[in-house]
């Protein structure tokens, strides 16, 4: 059964460390929601560890400036993980064969500067690179954009490695975009061989939970995703709360937040959280 809450702080001190997803907790892309720095400032008042976990293809310290830019302080935060820095760390311990890879990003230049580091080649053409690396899309991708990508990648049998695992992502004024999950699960079900770094995948809550030092059973993941935040915590052995306010904020708009979140569950086929909350706070 869910436990609503009025204010994280409620349960705060029954864990050594929150864990936060970044997009639909603390931010929805642009600007900091209402209450989330307030919010956070007052859980490290309290004494808690709080930590970032997000499905993000940049690295850690990108994503920590990308926060720190909208106003949270980096000294709320014990650690940051990101789905991106996985990856790379992987690379970096030679877990990963392939070094050359044909990119698929955000924004020109997210690849280079998440390679820096790296002995690895980017590549303009599918045909030279080794595997395809997923890590963004522009806000207003159409997915048949990269359909000749992907059919290459399939005929000639190389992999993608996916550092965004999320199929969509909130933005300011409600709207949800496309993340490159949704193209990676596609390729998947074509069977395409696709490797996924990030949530709701086991790696990554373990890597976390080794660079705090606190136990499964300790640890608190809080997110607005079922599939990934949810899912994945659970999965982890970790408790975790449902921030209703970012991706599914419509659903729940002047509706019975119990039965939708009910519905929620049952549509993802995923586990029931422990804790909900309208927002961060």
């Amino acid at each position: 059964m869910t436990l609503r809450l009025a204010s994280l702080l409620e349960v705060a001190e029954q864990f050594d460390a929150i864990v936060l997803d970044q997009w639909g907790v603390l931010h929805d892309g642009t600007v900091p929601y209402a209450g989330s720095i307030e919010c956070l400032a007052q859980l490290k008042a309290a004494g808690c560890t709080l930590a970032v976990l997000s499905n993000s293809g940049k690295r850690a310290a990108a994503n920590m400036k990308r926060i720190a830019d909208m106003g949270f302080a980096r000294s709320l935060f014990d650690v940051v993980m990101t789905s991106g820095e996985a990856l790379w760390q992987d690379i970096r311990q030679g877990r990963v064969a392939e070094r050359c890879f044909f990119p698929i990003e955000r924004a020109p230049g997210d690849a280079e500067a998440w390679a820096d580091g790296l002995d690895v080649a980017l590549t303009d053409t599918v045909e030279t690179a080794k595997a395809i690396l997923l890590m963004g899309l522009p806000d207003n991708a159409i997915d048949a954009s990269f359909a000749s990508t992907f059919d290459a990648a399939l005929s000639l049998g190389m992999p993608v490695l996916c550092t965004n695992p999320d199929r969509a992502s909130p933005r300011a004024d409600g709207r949800i975009v496309v993340s490159p999950g949704a193209l990676a699960h596609a390729h998947a079900t074509r069977g395409g061989d696709v490797r996924f770094y990030g949530k709701p995948h086991l790696p990554v809550f373990q890597s976390l939970e080794a660079a705090l030092g606190v136990s499964a059973a300790q640890l608190l993941m809080v997110g607005d995703s079922l599939e990934h935040d949810v899912a994945g915590g659970h999965g982890a052995g970790w408790s975790t709360a449902f921030v209703e306010g970012g991706l599914h904020a419509m659903r729940f708009q002047d509706n019975d937040p119990t039965r939708v979140l009910a519905v929620l569950v049952a549509d993802a086929a995923a586990p029931t959280p422990d804790f909900a909350i309208p927002r961060l706070k």
